[in-house]
């Protein structure tokens, strides 16, 4: 099965088709199980509460059937296994992408165990950016030099870098042309806080599977790795 990184934005019922390749994978794994609907975990740590997990839910219904286990919480606390239990696939919506890890943290390991036995896993915005190995936060500045746009009267944090989920091997940040957040990445390869990043736009998902990555959606997944006396960055596009 597949990792389904999504960079956001896409949250209307017409989104849909971004999600239903993650969905199309949930289905197979139900029916195999004997289950005519997919059970999916919906995991939205956000301070929109449940009102933001339903826009998940809705968006997910309209790419097809499924039955919902709706986990939803302002951030916080730390999530219990039952919220990823006995399911076909996994969705982990955005946030604050700091307390959407610290919620998922003691589940890290037994994501990995479902994913690696054929759950599909979709990550959305942070869901999608503590999906990595390497978790990026939210910060717009490195040793101090600011390297992404931040509010000029509210000077933002250092961007730093946490364990993550373990799904892919490169660093994952979302939102990266509606925010302007490339910089930040090629700066965080260029100083060696991360070996390399997939910057995915709005409206766009990365599917890494085992025939290879797979984009679909409006935008552009930008590649940013580490070259001779600089730093490479190409686009994968749709």
């Amino acid at each position: 099965m597949s990792v389904h990184l999504l960079g956001g934005g896409a949250l209307e019922p017409a989104d849909a088709p971004l999600y239903a390749p993650f969905l199309a994978e949930a289905s197979a794994r139900a029916r195999a199980a004997g289950r005519t609907a997919p059970r999916v975990a919906i995991v939205s740590i956000h301070p929109g509460g449940p009102e933001r997990a339903e826009v998940l839910r809705r968006v997910l219904a309209a790419a097809g059937e499924v039955e919902a286990h709706v986990t939803s919480s302002p951030g916080g606390e730390p999530l219990a296994l039952t919220a990823i239990a006995d399911v076909d696939g996994i969705l982990v919506g955005g946030g604050i992408v700091e307390q959407v890890r610290a919620a998922l943290e003691p589940l890290f390991g037994e994501l990995r165990r479902q994913v690696a036995g054929g759950v599909p896993y979709l990550g959305v915005s942070a869901g999608a950016m503590i999906a990595a190995e390497s978790a990026l936060g939210g910060g717009s500045r490195i040793d101090g030099v600011l390297v992404s746009p931040e509010d000029p009267a509210e000077p933002g944090p250092e961007f730093e870098v946490d364990a993550g989920i373990g799904l892919v091997d490169v660093a994952i940040d979302a939102h990266v042309a509606q925010r302007g957040t490339l910089s930040r990445l090629v700066a965080a390869v260029e100083s060696g806080l991360i070996y390399g990043a997939l910057g995915i736009d709005e409206r766009t998902v990365l599917i890494v599977g085992e025939g290879g990555l797979r984009v679909e959606g409006d935008g552009s997944v930008w590649r940013v790795l580490p070259g001779d006396g600089g730093v490479l960055v190409s686009t994968i596009g749709a």
